[in-house]
């Protein structure tokens, strides 16, 4: 029997890049999922056809994370399509490098009311649902550890979600529900590629500073939250795992 056999899933943010490759990792450890998505269905439907014709169980949602009635639409549908929840996945999060002479509100409340704001309510949505061995992942950075210059703002939504894990670690403790987070470092993604990472002299540096001389790709990372979500990692919640080829 696989890890998550009979587990159902939700993953935000799971149409492309990190995100698609855990929802494709925990189906293939036998969990249903709901690949949730903001605005590409096409990425979406990609990821649920993956796992489909490999034999899983999948369906996309919509949903802006950082909207409550969106938050609470995603969980319905995962209850209801597959009739529970075990696991949550918050993996919804946008990036925008800045100096600090160039920060905006808007750049501000891009990144905070997704990567932190969504987060917190999706998985206000997900308590009501999770049980006894329940597990929630977040996805945070190591940039919360490295503060790279002109990340002000990221760094800070990271080191919330990490700060965040804790608190919901001792708070859903005694429910019986684990709260743990991946840390990344620079991962190969279609949005490392769009926001010209990948092939910069930023890259260059990211691999400088990792012992295992490379960057990430997505795999390297959904393994980490199949860990996570599984029983595996029963004895841990509050954890920050860095999974970043050394780069800390």
């Amino acid at each position: 029997m696989s890890k998550l056999t009979g587990k159902v899933a939700v993953v935000t943010g799971a149409s492309k890049g990190i995100g698609a490759a855990i929802a494709k990792a925990l189906a293939a450890q036998g969990a249903s999922v709901v690949v949730n998505y903001a605005s590409s269905k096409a990425g979406a439907d990609d990821v649920v056809a993956a796992i489909t014709t490999a034999g899983g169980k999948a369906v996309a949602v919509a949903g802006d994370v950082s909207k409550a009635a969106d938050a609470q639409g995603i969980i319905d549908t995962a209850v209801e399509t597959y009739g529970r929840l075990d696991i949550l996945v918050n993996n919804s999060g946008v990036y925008e490098m800045a100096p600090i002479e160039a920060i905006t509100e808007a750049h501000f409340h891009k990144q905070f009311d997704v990567n932190v704001l969504g987060l917190l309510l999706v998985t206000q949505a997900a308590v009501k649902h999770l049980g006894e061995g329940g597990s929630i992942v977040n996805v945070s950075s190591v940039v919360s550890r490295i503060t790279p210059p002109g990340s002000a703002v990221y760094t800070a939504t990271k080191g919330a979600v990490d700060a965040i894990t804790g608190v919901l670690a001792r708070e859903l403790g005694p429910r019986k529900i684990r709260v743990n987070s991946v840390n990344p470092g620079m991962v190969e993604t279609e949005g490392t590629h769009s926001a010209g990472f990948v092939g910069s002299d930023f890259e260059t540096w990211a691999i400088s500073t990792t012992p295992l001389g490379r960057i990430g790709q997505p795999d390297d990372i959904a393994g980490v939250a199949v860990f996570l979500a599984s029983d595996d990692s029963r004895w841990m919640t509050g954890e920050s795992l860095i999974a970043s080829g050394g780069s800390r």
